[in-house]
């Protein structure tokens, strides 16, 4: 019976991990009270991060002082700032990013103005609004999903040690194999479940976040600096620029 405890630190593993991931689906799925009208418009900059978060509103900042002269992205990899007067907040955050010498690479850049207090500040009036989902909800699911995971890798590796690893007086039978499968079986459905119903919340925006995006997607299709607000880098339709945007291609590292 040296297996028996084995199997309760499975099952122990795949009933915290489950009830954790239970519990801040649960809390990320509470109603934020909105306070702004049923159906609001949605700026280019709160599209980009409720499509793919601050490195989205850094990136498409980068691309809207590009085409108006105030920066230079160069297909290398570098910022070069041309004025340095940024016309709001973000914009000023960007050049602040690039710092005094007026030059930076853009991977470095994109890094420091992700965590401004501008972007901050567009944050909090999304998930003020209802439509983005609050950092400590999306960060506490994630976390869960990966307990869960972890849960049912633990339960493989315990249920392969007690049977290949033990004595043959004290390994398991079959039928005590059996039993580590309702840990596995467990963790594995809770995986299957929440691929459904708790995926939403793991995204940048809330259901009612991408049901808006949703609409400003078929909306704006023709206008390139939606498309990248929503879609990102790769819906540029310029190669210098998504090569200087893209971490990995050559002259965007």
């Amino acid at each position: 019976m040296f297996w028996v405890p084995f199997l309760l630190v499975t099952w122990a593993a795949a009933a915290i991990s489950c009830a954790r991931l239970c519990l801040a689906a649960v809390e990320a799925a509470r109603p934020v009270r909105a306070t702004t009208h049923d159906e609001p418009e949605l700026s280019l900059y709160e599209a980009a991060f409720l499509a793919g978060g601050p490195q989205r509103v850094t990136d498409l900042a980068l691309v809207v002082m590009h085409r108006r002269r105030r920066l230079w992205l160069a297909h290398t990899g570098w910022a070069t700032v041309v004025d340095p007067e940024g016309a709001d907040d973000l914009e000023r955050s960007v050049i602040g990013a690039i710092g005094p010498g007026g030059q930076s690479r853009i991977a470095a850049v994109r890094a420091t103005a992700s965590a401004a207090d501008a972007v901050r500040a567009l944050a909090d009036r999304l998930v003020t609004a209802g439509l983005a989902v609050p950092d400590a909800a999306r960060s506490g699911i994630v976390a869960a999903l990966r307990g869960v995971r972890g849960a049912a890798v633990l339960t493989v590796v315990l249920a392969a040690a007690t049977g290949l690893l033990l004595p043959a007086e004290h390994a398991p039978d079959a039928r005590g194999m059996a039993w580590f499968a309702l840990p596995l079986v467990l963790t594995l459905g809770c995986l299957v479940i929440a691929r459904v119903e708790v995926h939403p919340y793991t995204r940048w925006a809330s259901p009612a976040g991408q049901s808006l995006l949703a609409k400003m997607g078929a909306a704006g299709a023709r206008d390139p600096l939606a498309a990248l607000a929503i879609g990102g880098v790769e819906a540029l339709d310029d190669p210098e620029l998504r090569a200087a945007l893209s971490p990995g291609r050559p002259g965007g590292r």
